[in-house]
């Protein structure tokens, strides 16, 4: 079965999306769905990690998104017991 969805946007950005559509080999619709999935996909929605590969995939690009590097075990230690003892009353 399949819906409309009806989208209000200017006429100018229309004719900017159906450029990058038409760039792509895609019909304004075919893009808009697509870029709708990819949204929904980034997001979380509907996104399983049934393999190693869409696992390692997933790591990868949770690596490429984060800045820095994670502290080791120690310097978690002593924030957690830093943590716990300024809630200790004296």
């Amino acid at each position: 079965m399949t819906d409309r969805l009806h989208i209000v946007v200017d006429q100018a950005e229309k004719e900017r999306f159906r450029e990058v559509a038409a760039r792509e080999g895609k019909t304004l619709s075919e893009w808009v769905r697509d870029a709708a999935r990819e949204k929904a996909a980034a997001a979380g929605e509907g996104r399983l990690l049934e393999t190693v590969e869409a696992l390692e995939a997933f790591f990868s690009e949770c690596d490429a998104r984060e800045a820095g590097c994670e502290p080791d075990w120690e310097s978690h230690r002593a924030v957690i017991e830093r943590s716990i003892s300024s809630g200790s009353p004296p």
